[in-house]
């Protein structure tokens, strides 16, 4: 299999379900489904649902110290590449280098693999001959061209073949292609001796055909030898092959022995000294040293149950990064199998395996008089499926070895983590293995059949025969695994299942087995035989005979045991002994019979059941000896069994004894217990099946079945199945016989079919009852063959059935289908009226339909149901969320909810209370509406409604609604700076847009400072106009933008000046009444001009906008004049706080005090009659002096409080009050009179300046005026006493 496939999981294993009859009887059980189980060589129990046996470990002082495994030295073909790259590093290592592996396409090159391939083609000497590297290259998957067969011949040549010589021995041996293809670097001196090899005394002799090799001998000649050595120091050092000492800068010192050697010399030659420790070819023998036979760690650290899930369960979450319980279990298994072939990846994790529950205490209750057991702890404590007590179960034959076999007899726990396994092997001595899960994550099994066992080691001996060779009883060890995918391309037979918490699995006899863990978990295992294991137990002990492996126990002593007391077997179990003794007894006998030919006399006869065991194992198999055995008085100590009598010592065989246990007279009598006992059995079962299977005419009699029942229960015979049908049989023929006078006397009720022909035998009355059984149930059946039940139908039925004394079997599914029906109708009407339909009845809905049997009409039913419920819970829980949400949602968005949950047909109150609170928002909008339509709010369409409460952002400019807009807006998106204005101030924009309310509060507060810094750099833009009296003409004023002319009034906020044409002028409160003259003195005074670009509205009293905003805080609603009234409110309250405070001060309640002394005293005059009345009211008095007198201070805070007060949109009457006290500290001057006069000299240009010259004062404006104030029309004068 391709190391890049992904891991296909194999077909899975059966799963058995037992019913609580099938469960009662454990080894009964497993031996039913046996045949089906044993295909695939593992299987699946679950046991009933209420089965749940208590966890009995004493969690808290349970310790363990668990194994460390590497997941990529499980794998079989992983381990061999990972001891094959481990040799190579070694041997470069050694030889002064670091092994680089190369790079071939981006990937790290597989030199196992290219290894295994040359040598496959012939070895590199061939495969270089034949020029076979392109299918070298093919073979290895890589793409055609490129060059590669070049390049791997080139990592070939550099990295593997000096190893593969060395491996070869011809590490001291000249390779002819070396010699004839290789060019060696030689030093210049040595060229004039010829070509080389150049090596005194040198001659080539033929080693071996492998690899064309030659042996380097060494010949010195006598002259040699005897030539006197006149060597300086450093010549000392010569080369072993050579025999020469010069070149000394190619003369490499072994740093193991210190022998020296030419890189010249070498085979291969090298061409550079190495950098690194050098050793010599006799140094590096040493990594050719047989590795030690692999076997997992011990951990270092001892854990509890608590510790190990917490560092379990922290490695599993971290690997996938997801929390453990959702790591699907498929996930997890290709991972396996992914990391287990991966040589870059080195995963280390943790297996609790193999504690003895003698120790940590099993995780099922027990009997061992320590622990008290409580409730149905006791009833588990005996269950046949307690790993503690199947072992011993009476049809067991383990039950009969007295010794306490740890992990056989003995239960063993486990306590896993992610990734931990269990390596393929088969159980000791073939036996059945079960395996319950107590808790925590899924167990992965895989298991091979019986059948297919040699086939699987043959598959792992062929695919990595280096790991048999140095442990041929590999797969005894536990500690190899290979891929599922592998075997299963090899033809072998491979199933899987998942075991989860509560389950058991069954491994059959030699059935291969391995596994890992899904994650944290705790499961406990067991050995047990039965009656068919005694075959396979024999095969076994053959089979470890030839391995040279231990017995755990003995196969001929158990046997002997068994047959020593046949009263106590199971009568199957009685069989099996029966027929292997017999072959038992056969073989004996021959190899008695053949020792006795090979000459030994002696004999003696000896307890071998006292001698332990191991001091009675065969000398050369290591089987343990029962029946008889070999002994020499030259090693007393030493035995071997009959198979091996010539492998004990070399003495004459005439020396040696035979000791036996038994005499092959004692087998007869041994043999005939054990039949009797099976006999009786066999007879018995052979007269049960033929009165089961008779026929009517050869029915047996009912006294003669009870006969064979009292047998089988006097013998103790096995509750097997047919056990359990002749019980069943006597019982129904007990009953059978009084059934028809009972039926036809009306007092008790019978099923009429498992009864109908026994009643036929006793009356035939009874054919018009079952008539009339046969018609109901016809129609019974076309009753519950409809799409949708009929609940009258059924209702009929159910009376009629009722109406015969028969037990009719469609009665119980007829009351089902009728619940049904009723259930469906009363949904069918509930869904009828939605107005009814509250979450409560859906729910009592949905309950009471669990309980109905299944049928696709309640199904539907109830995933309708189901689906409104869900719809309905969730808008619901939506409107409650808006209801309470905090800051509150904005009426699109309730109004949102409220239009998509119209359509569900539910009550839902939640929702209706969202209705209602929508339902009064619009209410309140409509009062605002209706409030700002009676104060004309808004003055101009340039404004919304929220942006007149808003703090203005468009002070300075002017021009129409169209461009003003455009230009604001411009405005608003340049000094935007990330954070959101619009709601608050853009004039195109909803508000609905805007932030939080927090953040809507502090933009509102930030505008009100721009908006007063504004305000001041206008007002002082403005006033600095009138200091330009030379270029007057040039300086743009009013709305229009045009040079001063005509009439001029100037705005008390912004103080510029506006043509009188172009804007509206003030109006006074008492502007009816201005014929008098006090009157037009007094309003003189009180008028206040402010321009239409610093009047936004009408401006509403504070108390009017309090009353909206008390209103609009008991709605759950978020409405997009809330916080900008909010704001507005505040700052009116603020302003007017601060109002007052001003105005408490002694010099300023003066003030007030004063004025309104004053004002009385001009009501008063204005009441008293003139002596002479004036002409015209045109006409001015002489001009008065101040009022009021206010220091510099008291008026600039007026003055200041005065241009914040006319900023808001909002009336109150502390304005009035500093208006009053500013006017009254302002003199009236010539100035504003003649502009009042020259806007009446205007006014009258067509009536006056015909006649009358313009005139030079204000004197003869007056004068001209009053002349003809009597041809003035009335309505004339009306208009400009409004006007002025």
């Amino acid at each position: 299999m391709s190391d890049f496939a992904e891991f296909v999981p194999p077909p899975e294993c059966p799963v058995f379900e037992p019913s609580w009859e099938d469960f009662s009887d454990p080894l009964g059980f497993i031996n039913k489904i046996r045949p089906i189980a044993e295909r695939s060589g593992i299987c699946k129990i679950r046991p009933p649902e209420d089965w749940t046996p208590p966890f009995a470990c004493d969690v808290r002082n349970f310790r363990f110290t668990p194994r460390v495994q590497r997941l990529n030295e499980l794998e079989a073909l992983t381990r061999v590449k990972l001891n094959f790259l481990d040799q190579i590093a070694k041997f470069w290592e050694l030889q002064g280098s670091r092994l680089r592996f190369p790079h071939v396409e981006r990937k790290i090159l597989d030199l196992y693999q290219l290894s295994k391939i040359v040598s496959s083609e012939g070895g590199f000497e061939t495969v270089c001959k034949e020029k076979r590297w392109s299918k070298v290259a093919s073979r290895m998957g890589f793409p055609p061209g490129k060059g590669m067969g070049s390049l791997l011949r080139s990592h070939f040549e550099r990295i593997l073949y000096p190893y593969e010589l060395f491996q070869s021995g011809a590490t001291l041996t000249v390779s002819t292609y070396w010699l004839t293809h290789r060019e060696i670097k030689e030093p210049k001196t040595l060229h004039i001796f010829g070509s080389v090899p150049k090596m005194v005394g040198l001659e080539i002799v033929p080693a071996g055909k492998e690899l064309g090799q030659y042996v380097l001998d060494f010949t010195y000649s006598e002259q040699m030898l005897q030539r006197p050595l006149c060597i300086p120091q450093i010549d000392l050092y010569m080369c072993l092959m050579c025999g020469r000492g010069d070149e000394e800068d190619r003369l490499l010192l072994c740093d193991g022995c210190d022998d020296s050697y030419h890189t010249f010399c070498l085979i291969p030659p090298l061409q550079d000294v190495p950098k690194g420790d050098w050793r010599c070819p006799k140094c590096v023998a040493e990594c050719s040293k047989p590795r030690e036979a692999f076997g997992f760690e011990q951990a270092v650290r001892e854990y509890t149950l608590q510790s190990f899930g917490e560092m379990a369960d922290h490695f599993k979450s971290d690997y996938f990064n997801m929390p453990v319980h959702m790591v699907p279990t498929e996930l997890v298994e290709k991972e396996f199998w992914r990391l287990v072939s991966s040589i870059e990846e080195d995963v280390i994790v943790e297996y609790g395996a193999d504690i003895s529950s003698k120790e940590g205490g099993s995780g099922f209750p027990v009997r061992d008089g320590k622990r008290r057991l409580l409730g149905d702890q006791e009833e588990y404590a005996n269950s046949g499926w307690n790993l503690n007590n199947m072992p011993v179960l009476e049809q067991s034959v383990l039950t009969h070895i007295n010794v306490d076999i740890s992990g056989m007899k003995v239960p063993w726990l486990y306590v896993g983590m992610c990734f931990s396994s269990f390596c393929w092997h088969i159980e000791d001595h073939w036996s059945y293995s079960i395996n319950f899960l107590h808790w925590g994550e899924p167990k992965t099994w895989y298991g091979v059949p019986a059948h297919a066992a040699e086939q699987l080691e043959s598959v792992m001996k062929k695919l990595a025969p280096e790991l048999f060779d140095s442990q041929p009883d590999l797969l005894h060890q536990l500690v190899t695994i290979m891929n599922p995918n592998v075997l299963m391309e090899h033809g072998v037979p491979v199933f899987r299942t998942n075991q989860c918490a509560g389950e058991f699995v069954v491994t059959f006899p030699r059935a291969y087995h391995s596994g890992f863990n899904q994650g944290y978990n705790f499961a406990e295992a067991v050995n047990f035989c039965t009656a068919d294991w005694l075959p396979m137990g024999r095969q076994c002990v053959a089979h470890y005979r030839r391995l040279h492996r231990y017995c755990v126990f003995s196969h001929e002593e158990l046997l002997c045991k068994m047959a020593a007391d046949p009263e106590s077997l199971d009568v199957e179990l009685a069989a099996a002994v029966f027929r292997e003794m017999g072959e038992m007894m056969e073989e004996e006998t021959r190899l008695r019979q053949s020792v006795q030919e090979m000459g030994v006399l002696s004999s003696e006869q000896e307890v071998f059941e006292l001698v332990p065991d191991d001091e009675r194992q065969c000398q050369k198999c290591k089987t343990t000896c029962f029946l008889s055995a070999l002994t020499c008085p030259c090693s007393p100590e030493h035995l071997v069994c009959l198979h091996h009598a010539k492998e004990l010592c070399d003495c004459p065989l005439g020396n040696k004894c035979l000791r036996y246990r038994y005499d092959l007279e004692e087998f007869p009598s041994m043999l005939y217990g054990v039949k009797s006992r099976a006999q009786s059995y066999d007879t018995w079962a052979k007269r049960v099946t033929e009165a089961l299977a008779a026929d009517h005419k050869n029915k047996k009699d009912l006294i003669e079945l009870k006969v064979l029942l009292e047998d089988a229960e006097d013998r103790k015979y096995p509750e097997n199945n047919l056990f359990r049908r002749l019980r069943e049989m006597v019982k129904e023929a007990e009953t059978c016989s009084s059934v028809a006078q009972l039926l036809l006397s009306r007092k008790q009720r019978h099923r009429s079919v498992e009864y109908r022909y026994t009643l036929l035998l006793c009356h035939t009355d009874v054919y018009e009852l079952l008539e009339n059984v046969e018609d109901f149930h016809e129609r019974a059946q076309v009753a519950l063959a409809d799409e949708l039940p009929d609940s009258s139908k059924l209702q009929a039925l159910l009376d009629l059935g009722g109406g015969l004394d028969v037990e009719l079997p469609e009665l119980p599914r007829l009351k089902q289908e009728l619940q049904q029906a009723r259930w469906l109708d009363e949904v069918r009407v509930t869904l009828a009226e939605p107005h009814r339909v509250t979450l409560e009845l859906m729910k009592r809905l949905i309950d009471s339909g669990v309980g109905l049997a299944p049928h696709h009409a309640v199904e539907k039913a109830m995933a309708e149901l189901q689906e409104i419920l869900t719809v309905s819970e969730r808008w619901e829980d939506k409107a409650r969320a808006c209801l309470q949400a905090r800051p509150r949602h904005s009426m699109l968005t309730l109004e949102s909810i409220v239009i998509e949950a119209r359509n569900i047909p539910a009550y839902l109150p939640n929702v209706l209370a969202l209705r209602e609170a929508l339902h009064k928002a619009k209410e309140w909008s409509a009062k605002v509406d209706a409030i700002q339509d009676a104060l004309d709010l808004r003055l101009s369409r340039v404004y919304t409604g929220v942006a007149v409460l808003s703090p203005r952002v468009d002070i300075g400019f002017y021009g129409n609604s169209k461009g003003k807009r455009k230009r604001v807006k411009e405005l608003l998106e340049k000094e935007r700076g990330g954070l959101d204005l619009e709601g608050l101030s853009d004039l195109d924009e909803s508000y609905e847009d805007a932030c939080d309310p927090a953040t809507v509060v502090a933009a509102f507060k930030s505008k009100e400072q721009k908006e007063v810094e504004d305000i001041h750099s206008l007002r002082a833009a403005n006033l600095a106009k009138m200091a330009m009296s030379d270029r007057i003409e040039e300086v743009k004023f009013c709305l229009c933008r045009k040079t001063a002319s005509g009439f001029m009034l100037q705005c008390e906020l912004c103080k510029d000046w506006f043509h009188g044409a172009c804007v509206p002028l003030p109006k006074t409160g008492s502007q009816k009444k201005l014929m008098g003259t006090a009157g037009l003195q007094s309003n003189s005074k009180e008028a206040k001009f402010l321009c239409p670009l610093c009047q936004r509205s009408r401006r509403p009293r504070l108390e009017t906008i309090l009353s909206l905003l008390v209103s609009l805080q008991k709605l759950p609603v978020r409405l997009p004049e809330g916080e900008a009234l909010q704001c507005l409110t505040e700052r009116a309250m603020g302003w007017q706080d601060r109002a007052r405070q001003a105005l408490a001060t002694d010099e300023l309640s003066s003030a007030l005090a004063k004025l309104s002394v004053l004002s009385q005293r001009m009501v008063e005059q204005a009441s008293t009659p003139r002596k002479q009345p004036r002409k015209t009211p045109l006409v001015p008095r002489s001009l008065e002096p101040p009022v009021l007198d206010l220091s510099p201070p008291a008026k600039a805070q007026l003055e200041e409080l005065m241009m914040v007060g006319d900023l808001l949109e909002v009336s109150l009457d502390e304005t009035q009050h500093i208006w009053r006290i500013l006017e009254a500290t302002h003199p009236p001057s010539e100035e504003r009179f003649l502009q009042v006069m020259e806007h009446v000299w205007n006014a009258l240009d067509r009536r006056v300046q015909l006649r009358v010259p313009l005139p030079d004062n204000i004197q003869q404006l007056c004068t001209a005026v009053a002349e003809e104030w009597d041809n003035i029309p009335q309505a004339t004068i009306n208009s400009l006493i409004n006007t002025v």
